[in-house]
């Protein structure tokens, strides 16, 4: 081989060196620089890092610090991005509670003080929702109410004319089953709702009558979609949840329309306490979709109402 041939072949051997270089360090920079490689170095494993490439508006809050309840929070089949600053917020507060049931208390707003960044509503439908925050106006009144038979309530009571014929299609499904329902409590105005509080106000204290009553316009009475049920106590039945009727409302009143709208164990997420014979017409299709997924109103509304405008 002569020289030059040699020369030549050195020559392209270091070219081809020089672009071999050039191309690893390229694709080694390029690997530094990738979200995935950022991410791995702050800790997170390989399936963390594929739920947070997935929703790319978390990943300014990924890449600052390592977050180990991060990806869990995104894979929560409530997560609403909106929220997620106050979930990392109420979770650093409140690190022993579960990462799912923070996803349910933010998204009824329970992570805030009660009756703070109140909303005034208006009854356009029967999934208008009302709580410690969000009320109706004093002049809101239903334009339908319905008086609900003695039959199956007692004296006086009304519901929106709707939720009057599923209750009373309800009440005689269920006698049928020697089942009896009695509405003890059904729309309640405004004025009347006032009364009621500052009654507990005046003797007890602010404090006391927020856990015993709803203010003025906070009550879902007033919609005329909501109502109390009892029935006829056995000898050895104490309460209502004792009850045959209980259990078969909750087996049953969904099938209706009707949910059971303050569930034992739930109070941190709807802000009342558990009521056994409280139940809120919403309407079979979404009475049904709230029973099979076991949520409460306040975060069926919050995720497929609310979270859906924006």
């Amino acid at each position: 081989m002569n020289s030059k041939r040699k020369k030549i072949i050195i020559v392209v051997s270091c070219v081809l060196l020089v672009v071999i270089i050039i191309v690893s360090l390229s694709f080694y920079m390029k690997h530094i620089n990738s979200t995935q490689y950022k991410l791995k170095k702050l800790g997170y494993n390989d399936e963390e890092i594929k739920i947070l490439i997935e929703k790319d508006k978390v990943l300014d809050i990924a890449l600052k610090e390592y977050n180990d309840s991060l990806a869990k929070f995104i894979s929560n089949k409530y997560f609403m991005i909106n929220r997620l600053n106050r979930y990392l917020e109420y979770h650093k507060n409140n690190n022993q509670t579960d990462i799912n049931r923070i996803v349910s208390i933010v998204n009824a707003n329970m992570d805030k003080p009660i009756y703070t960044d109140v909303k005034t509503v208006f009854q356009e439908d029967n999934l208008v929702i009302v709580n410690r925050f969000y009320k109706l106006e004093s002049a809101s009144i239903p334009n339908d109410l319905k008086e609900i038979s003695v039959q199956y309530a007692y004296d006086g009571h009304k519901l929106k004319e709707e939720a009057h014929d599923a209750y009373i299609k309800m009440a005689r499904k269920a006698k049928e089953n020697n089942i009896s329902l009695i509405a003890n409590v059904s729309y309640r105005s405004y004025e009347s709702q006032e009364a009621t509080y500052d009654s507990f106000k005046s003797r007890y204290g602010t404090n006391k009558a927020d856990e015993v009553a709803a203010r003025p316009g906070h009550s879902e009475h007033q919609t005329g979609l909501a109502l109390n049920i009892s029935t006829r106590l056995k000898e050895e039945e104490e309460t209502f949840e004792d009850t045959e009727a209980y259990t078969w409302l909750l087996d049953n009143a969904y099938k209706y329309g009707f949910i059971l709208r303050y569930p034992k164990d739930k109070e941190d997420i709807t802000g009342f306490a558990f009521e056994p014979g409280h139940y809120r017409y919403v309407g079979i299709d979404v009475a049904t979709k709230i029973h099979e997924e076991d949520i409460t109103f306040d975060e069926y509304y919050a995720y497929y109402l609310e979270n859906s405008i924006k």
